[in-house]
């Protein structure tokens, strides 16, 4: 495992093409790390090889042999590959989305049966060793299924799908095994850091996936502990503890909340379903909100009205250990090049934007592709990142500006978005035209969040405690 991999936990967001306003299918995620570990964002070329090639990663001794072809995608790769590539999601030249992974956690009992393989294969190589060889979210499923059993995985986790037709969700639950449940049409789901699929339909190989022998696993090793003999993948593979009342069941809870709020749950809950129907459309904007959220509207709000003891009782769903959030929407009746949309807000969702990148270009802005530890004002993550610490400590005082440039930029976009869908039929060379509008966006973004920058800190140099104001009144 890599250095850091215990502070790793994200929060995931899964929608179907019929849940959704437009029939887009929508997976997006938060990647949770440390308060400061920089991601770029770039775009790895379609490429031909003669000979076939070998992935070796920098986390363990996992390798694996890869296809001769491997086609374009997009990933955010870490600033430094010294602990692996941790490429995380991206969107490929057929039109299929990716995102890994959802941190969970497997029981001890289970585990003992079937142990982590150390060497196996983890977060930071699988969309690296998956994405660029596979034509839809179900090749995506099989193929990252059939390296798990082979090789083993040296994490528990969950894995995003999807494409213009299909939403999948896959999990490991020990060191070879793992089932995958598509996501309803007319559904969504969110996750956090939990095994979440529940009851597994094995005569239903349309809607679920499965590692070969799993059932006969759980038989012969007396794994079942439900009465009823239902296979719940949660029950027998998952956990049941204090971490899942207040880190996990409440961001769970709370984005239920947001989409189905006519149904009354508990935040600390084990009971709360995996797959919902939402009381509406759900849009993009929607899966950005929750990604952004925490807790605003309730006692647990950590920047609310509440009382310390509930604004630090539960782990919020965006905190200031993203390194990046990512909604990855692919949009129906279009061109793959058009269809796929990589937004990527760098830093905390809920102080960056969600910046919108087609799947169709063939580069993107310098600024992405910079960033160290040190912060760098040229690197698009610490633009991002500057305003988030800038904010931090005079959160009431300055949201205004803050949420004043969010919205003129979400607003912007959606005009940027309305474009490029009127104008790409006309163009001879669509990757270069869309690689141009998109990278001119993304540079009127990033000076926008510069201005936002100066302003705070004009603003905030009347914050000093060294300030004196004299009371004339004595």
């Amino acid at each position: 495992m890599s250095q850091y991999q215990n502070y790793s936990a994200c929060t995931s967001i899964l929608i179907g093409k019929n849940a959704s306003i437009d029939g887009s299918t929508i997976i997006g995620r938060n990647e949770d790390c440390k308060a400061t570990w920089p991601k770029h964002f770039i775009v790895h070329q379609h490429k031909e090889y003669q000979d076939v090639q070998e992935f070796k990663s920098n986390d363990n001794k996992f390798k694996i042999k890869l296809p001769k072809i491997q086609y374009k995608y997009t990933a955010t790769p870490e600033w430094t590959d010294k602990y692996g590539k941790f490429e995380e999601d991206g969107i490929n030249e057929y039109g299929v989305a990716m995102s890994a992974t959802e941190s969970a956690y497997a029981n001890s009992h289970v585990l003992g049966y079937d142990p982590l393989v150390k060497d196996g294969i983890g977060e930071e190589a699988m969309v690296t060793v998956v994405l660029p060889y596979i034509k839809s979210a179900r090749q995506g499923v099989t193929r990252l299924g059939e390296i798990i059993s082979k090789y083993g995985t040296c994490e528990s986790n969950g894995i995003l799908f999807s494409d213009n037709k299909e939403v999948w969700y896959l999990e490991t639950g020990s060191g070879h095994h793992w089932v995958a449940m598509r996501i309803p049409d007319d559904c969504y789901a969110v996750v956090s850091n939990q095994i979440s699929i529940r009851k597994v339909n094995f005569n239903d190989k349309n809607n679920f996936m499965w590692s070969k022998g799993i059932q006969d696993f759980v038989k012969d090793n007396h794994l079942n502990p439900d009465l009823n003999g239902e296979f719940n993948f949660r029950h027998i593979f998952g956990t049941h503890n204090l971490t899942d009342v207040y880190y996990n069941n409440p961001r769970v809870w709370y984005g239920q909340k947001m989409f189905t709020p006519e149904i009354k749950q508990q935040p600390e809950s084990h009971d709360l379903p995996f797959i919902r129907k939402a009381s509406r459309l759900l849009s993009i904007d929607d899966a950005k909100s929750f990604l952004s959220s925490h807790y605003q509207g309730t006692p647990y709000d950590p920047i609310g009205n509440g009382s310390k003891e509930d604004k630090t009782k539960y782990r919020p769903v965006s905190l200031a250990k993203t390194q990046e959030a990512h909604v990855l929407q692919i949009r129906p009746k279009m061109p793959h090049e058009i269809a796929g949309i990589h937004w990527l807000a760098m830093g905390v969702a809920a102080q960056s934007v969600f910046v919108p990148f087609f799947a169709g270009i063939n580069d993107t802005l310098n600024e992405y592709k910079k960033g160290k530890l040190e912060y760098n004002p040229k690197s698009a993550y610490w633009i991002f990142k500057l305003v988030g610490v800038l904010v931090d400590p005079h959160y009431l005082q300055l949201n205004d500006p803050l949420k004043n440039t969010q919205e003129k930029l979400n607003i912007n976009m959606r005009q940027f978005i309305l474009k490029v869908d009127s104008e790409y039929n006309t163009q001879e060379d669509l990757s270069k035209y869309l690689t141009k509008m998109c990278n001119k966006n993304a540079k009127n973004v990033l000076k926008e969040y510069q201005r936002l920058a100066y302003q705070l800190i004009s603003i905030s140099t009347d914050f000093s405690k060294l300030n004196y104001k004299q009371d004339l009144n004595l």
